[in-house]
């Protein structure tokens, strides 16, 4: 497990590993009180393109986690991204400690329907830098290496 850094004391990550989602990251979830599931990772200058705001690609693939973290009592297992769709409506910056919350929509018998924000929060309120929902096909293993 990764430690998540010190503003974000009692958040926790996946056991095991997710090579992308480690290198992109790191991102981490953590259940509240009320049930909700609240994913965050803290933003680094590593984490920005070349104008200073954060990757639009990063804020993607901190959404597919969130998809999985929101979703995981629900999907119970194995399982994969097979539609994702996301709009942007504001920049991140380095230092933001960026968050994620949604639902799920619908479970069917091999799909869950999930959607939710990615957000900064300050004195001043939430900030959404993007909207986002997305299908997650259960699979039966884990596929095989090569």
């Amino acid at each position: 497990m990764k430690t998540p850094p010190p503003r974000l004391a009692g958040y926790e990550s996946w056991d095991g590993t997710d090579p992308f989602e480690d290198r992109a990251g790191p991102f981490f979830f953590r259940r509240l009180e009320t049930g909700e599931v609240r994913c965050a990772f803290e933003a680094t200058p590593a984490h920005c393109n070349g104008g200073g705001f954060l990757h639009g690609g990063l804020l993607m693939t901190f959404a597919d986690f969130s998809l999985f973290a929101i979703g995981r009592d629900v999907i119970g297992g194995h399982a994969v991204t097979v539609s994702f769709n996301a709009e942007f409506t504001a920049a991140g910056l380095p230092g933001d400690i960026v968050e994620a919350r949604g639902e799920v929509m619908k479970n069917t018998g091999s799909m869950v329907f999930l959607r939710g924000r990615v957000y900064t929060a300050s004195a001043e309120g939430e900030r959404v830098l993007l909207n986002f929902s997305g299908i997650v096909k259960r699979v039966r293993q884990k596929p095989e290496s090569h």
